[in-house]
């Protein structure tokens, strides 16, 4: 099976998955599946999230998703224990469309390491 056709399967199960769980079946789109990997990251589940709070825990999920790529590397957890990111390397120009693709592989590949999906 070609690695496109596979992400393409494994990604529209994984928003299946996670959108029964946490939509009531209404698909996820990308920034809150980005979302829940902040949260799940965190591991502060049961608390009201800020405007502020929400793009951070975004952030958090972006650097924790390209981690494996090269582009972050975890530093340290801070008193509140938010976990804290340095760059190792720039973000090459994407296009958008590169852009979602990049980021469904580093979602299903995060999830796949989970054991969430297979």
């Amino acid at each position: 099976m070609s690695r496109d056709l596979q992400l393409k399967e494994r990604w529209g199960e994984l928003v299946e998955r996670l959108s029964s769980q946490f939509a009531d079946g209404d698909p996820l789109e990308l920034d809150a599946i980005i979302y829940l990997v902040g949260i799940q990251e965190l591991g502060q589940y049961h608390r009201k999230y800020k405007k502020d709070d929400k793009l951070d825990l975004m952030h958090i999920a972006i650097c924790r998703l390209l981690e494996p790529y090269g582009f972050y590397e975890f530093d340290f957890f801070d008193e509140d224990g938010w976990p804290h990111y340095t760059i190792k390397e720039e973000l090459p120009s994407l296009k958008a469309g590169e852009q979602s693709v990049l980021m469904k592989e580093a979602i299903v590949n995060y999830f796949l390491e989970k054991e969430y999906i297979d």
